[in-house]
């Protein structure tokens, strides 16, 4: 919501994902993952925003959080290869 208000609804792209987490594939209490990448289009959807509830976020976010520093891309994450299996890897192949 925070992003529509400064850039406008139009400007914004959000890729984003729901998961059950290896971890818990085998557990009869399965949590989900969630995961949201949202991008600017007017600046070749240059990422402004990230978002992480689930198991192992707080190390995720961290390493993502340089990347958006840098002014890393949709592009920029697209080309980066995904460590399987991760639930990082999630945030390098949205579609």
């Amino acid at each position: 919501a925070e992003a529509k208000e400064k850039y406008g609804e139009k400007d914004i792209k959000i890729y984003s994902s729901r998961f059950t987490d290896m971890h818990y594939s085998v557990m009869d209490n399965k949590s989900q993952t969630v995961m949201k990448l949202v991008c600017l289009k007017s600046e070749n959807e240059r990422v402004i925003g990230l978002h992480c509830i689930g198991k192992g976020c707080d190390e995720m976010i961290q390493g993502f959080g340089v990347a958006m520093k840098m002014g890393a891309t949709k592009a920029d994450f697209d080309n980066c290869v995904a460590i399987h299996p991760t639930s990082s890897e999630e945030f390098v192949t949205m579609r």
